[in-house]
């Protein structure tokens, strides 16, 4: 049975437009193991999809940091 992953939500400081929404979910979706980003500027939070076999919850938080966000919850 394959496994389905995990999705997990972070709370993210600093994003307030589309093109804030693009550099995190695509730095995000680059990662191996990334099924879905999707970021909800309303609610400062981005909700992930994962394998959590190829890819490590701070690894996602690497990938918000390093597109110049910072990661708060």
């Amino acid at each position: 049975m394959e496994n389905q992953g995990e999705k997990i939500t972070f709370k993210v400081e600093g994003m307030s437009c589309n093109h804030c929404k693009q550099s995190i979910e695509r730095a995000v979706r680059a990662l191996p193991g990334v099924t879905s980003a999707t970021v909800d500027l309303a609610q400062n939070e981005v909700d992930i999809s994962f394998d959590p076999q190829k890819v490590k919850k701070e690894e996602l938080q690497a990938a918000i940091t390093g597109a110049g966000y910072r990661v708060v919850g």
